[in-house]
Formats: structure tokens, sequence, C-alpha cells
């Protein structure tokens, strides 16, 4: 009887493969925990604070009260004494007298004692002063509003559980017990057979050489096929969002002390250059986010038409570029590239390398604009050149050919799209046939 979830697939050579679906398993737990805590710590941070101060500037009233004693309250934590500010209260509500210690609505004690005394001596025993009460509990008095601006960053640690814990479990349960083929097939709208079973006709003849399924299931407008982009801006920026509020979130948790430390003059200058590199990178996380906010949202999109694919050395294409948006361009150039990839281990690590092998300009314009009713539509014309490489995937090298567009705008971050191609061999005797 077969296992609905095995924990391996089947024997390749000297090594077992791991179950596919144990493995999505693994992962659906794994951002499950996150999504959960984020949960659990966004209830907490907003029934503990961000409700309670809302309500007190919102929905507390304004009635005078007189001090009847006050005292420094102390509390022992694991770096030491902290302390807050208990001041003793009475004032009358619908004719009957309530008496309180408060302060603030979160009661939170800090390490700094001089700021805390400094605000008990601000009230003197028997004077009257203004102080707002929860009309649903009488009971619960505050002499202080406003907000604690510095404790909010601790939304940021739950949020980010929240998104990366969210995204990631969705992704799984979408894509549970699907191949690849399956996700790519999905997301046009059909499952063809040779999808399905991963066959394709070029397989069996040239196993080493990328399927171009993806590059060939979107029809062009003017030409045969549109091309698809490598990477998507939009996931480009939401990976920098959530990785700039993962790694912000987690730092700000231990700047807020410092910071409150350092205001009341009592700077921890070891902790401080310890945490200065995790800041900066931070602080570059954030700028890299906002550039390619601004690439993405400033710059419109690009497209990419070509006549015929796969490509075959020797032969020519014609090719249309379109570029949207409101820009003012120095320069925009449209290359044919290509790259070789290798892969290899030095001693426990594995290293990647990259070397662009051949690069030639297809299309190149500069100093003009382009307005959103009028986008730049530049056709050109495309060859292989003969005795260059193909396309070639294996286990620890790759040949890859893409046309990469180049944008140097003017006021505006620069921006970059490379949309892959297959160039397969020039002796292709299907191809000569297509």
């Amino acid at each position: 009887m077969s296992r609905s979830l095995r924990v391996y697939e089947k024997k390749r050579g000297h090594r077992r493969t791991g179950s596919r679906r144990l493995g999505s398993f693994g992962e659906m737990v794994f951002f499950g925990l996150f999504f959960l805590g984020g949960c659990i710590g966004l209830a907490v941070v907003l029934g503990a604070l961000v409700i309670p101060e809302w309500r007190v500037n919102h929905e507390f009233v304004e009635i005078p009260c007189v001090v009847r004693g006050k005292e420094l309250g102390k509390k022992q934590g694991e770096d030491g004494p902290t302390y807050r500010p208990e001041i003793q209260i009475e004032y009358r509500v619908d004719d009957r007298t309530h008496v309180t210690k408060t302060y603030d609505i979160c009661g939170v004690y800090s390490g700094d004692r001089d700021a805390n005394q400094a605000i008990l001596d601000r009230f003197q025993i028997g004077g009257e002063y203004p102080c707002w009460y929860d009309p649903a509990n009488p009971n619960t008095a505050v002499l202080v509003r406003g907000y604690t601006w510095w404790m909010w960053l601790i939304l940021f640690v739950p949020v980010t559980f929240l998104l990366i814990g969210g995204i990631g479990l969705m992704y799984r349960l979408l894509h549970w017990g699907k191949s690849a083929e399956h996700r790519a097939a999905a997301g046009k709208g059909a499952l063809s057979l040779d999808r399905l079973t991963g066959g394709s006709a070029e397989a069996p003849e040239y196993p080493s050489i990328p399927l171009c399924t993806d590059q060939t299931d979107s029809p062009g407008t003017r030409l045969k096929y549109r091309l698809a982009i490598s990477a998507s801006p939009v996931w480009q920026v939401v990976g920098l969002l959530v990785g700039s509020l993962f790694w912000n979130g987690i730092v700000a948790v231990f700047v807020v002390p410092l910071a409150r430390d350092h205001m009341a003059g009592n700077p921890n200058w070891l902790a401080t250059a310890f945490l200065v590199p995790f800041v900066l990178v931070g602080v570059v996380l954030v700028f890299l986010f906002f550039r390619q906010l601004l690439v993405t949202t400033g710059v419109g999109p690009t497209w990419i038409e070509i006549s015929d694919h796969p490509l075959r050395p020797g032969r020519s294409y014609e090719v249309l570029l379109s570029q949207a948006g409101r820009l003012r361009m120095n320069r925009v150039v449209l290359r044919l590239v290509c790259q070789e990839q290798v892969r290899y281990r030095q001693g426990t690590d594995t290293r990647t390398e990259t070397q662009c092998v051949f690069r030639r300009d297809v299309f190149r314009r500069d100093d003009f604009e382009i307005q959103p009713a009028a986008p730049l539509e530049a056709p050109c014309s495309l060859e292989i050149p003969v005795g260059v490489m193909h396309s070639f995937a294996a286990g620890n090298n790759e040949v890859k050919w893409s046309l990469a567009v180049e944008g140097d705008v003017a006021a505006w971050p620069n921006f970059s799209r490379s949309f892959p191609l297959i160039v397969r061999p020039a002796d292709d005797a299907e191809g000569d046939q297509a």
C-alpha cells in the first residue's frame, strides 16, 4: 500500500532524495509558527499598549483630582532595579469618591531613577491637578495622556512575523502537492500533456538545454512571442519590504532602550558601538527598499516581443522593445548578453562564479522623453552569431542567454531588467523544419 507522506522518494546513484511533501510540510510548520507567533505578539502589543493608549486619548474624561500621596515604585529587573512614579489621587465621579494609585496607562518601569523622581517632584501632596478617568470603569484614571511613540516600534516585530509567516504559509498551501510543471501550467490557465509529464520534443535530443515553455506561453501583440521577465519588480519590492521590516523590527527592540538611556544621560557606549553595524545594515535595507519602490512606481513596465523562439545561431529575428512611463531618459540600451555560471566546492563552502562571455548592443537611444500616452516602441533586428555556445544547464555549469534593458533616467534611479532567452544548437533539425 502506498504511503501518503514519504520520508524518502527514490534513490539516485549513491544518494536518496528527500520527500517533497515532507519538505513542504516542514516549511508549512515553520511558516505557521512564524504566523502564530506574529498573531500572539500582535495581540499582546495591541492589548497592552495600543488600545489602552488610544482609549486614554479618545475616550477618557477629564476631571480634577487631589494628590493624597506619592512614592517611587521599585521592581527588581534582570539588569537591576527599575522604577516608575506611583501617585495616589482622589477624585469624584457621579457623587462617588475614587482613590487610586496611578500615573500613566501602561505602567512601564524604567531603569532611570532620576527621571522618575523628577516626575514625582512635579506633584505636590494636597495639590489639585487634572486627571482623566475611564467612563466604562471609573476606578481607572491617569495623570498624563499622549502616546509612547518609541514603544510603538515594537509593533514592527509581530507585523514582520505575520508577513513572513503569512506569505510563506499561503505560498506553500497554494502549491501543496504540485510539481513545477503543474504550477507553471496552472498559472497560464491550461495543462498540456508535456507540461504535466515533464516531457518535450526537445528534451530527449538535448537533455542539457533548458525548455522554453515559459518564453513561448505568452503571445505578443505585434510579434509572435512576448518574453517573460526574469524577476518581477513587484516581488523585489515585497522582498525588500519584508526583509527591512524583519531586520529593523528586531534591531529596534535593542536600540529603543539604548536611546532612552542616552536621552536620560546614562549612555551605554559599549552596547551602542556593538549595535552600530546592525543599524547601518537596517538603514541600507530601507534605502534599497525605497530605491526599488521608486524604480517600480516611477518607471513603467518594460516589454520585449520577438518573432520566434527558441533562437539559433546564424539567424536573424525581429525584436520589439516597449518602455512605458513618464520619463526623461539619458539613455536606454537593449543588449544581447550571454553569461556562464560555474558552481564549485572550496572546502566545505559551495561557491558560484558568473562571468559575462558575450555582450552586444541591439538597440541604443540617447536623450529623449517618454510620455504616458506615447511609450517608447523600438523595433530592431537581433542576430545570434555563428559559433557561439548554446544555452546549457547542468548540475554545476550553466550558459544563460538573455536580452537586458538598461535605462539611465534623469533625476531618478536607473533600472535594469532582464529577459531570458533559449539558444539551441545550429544543427537543430526540428528548428530547421519549423
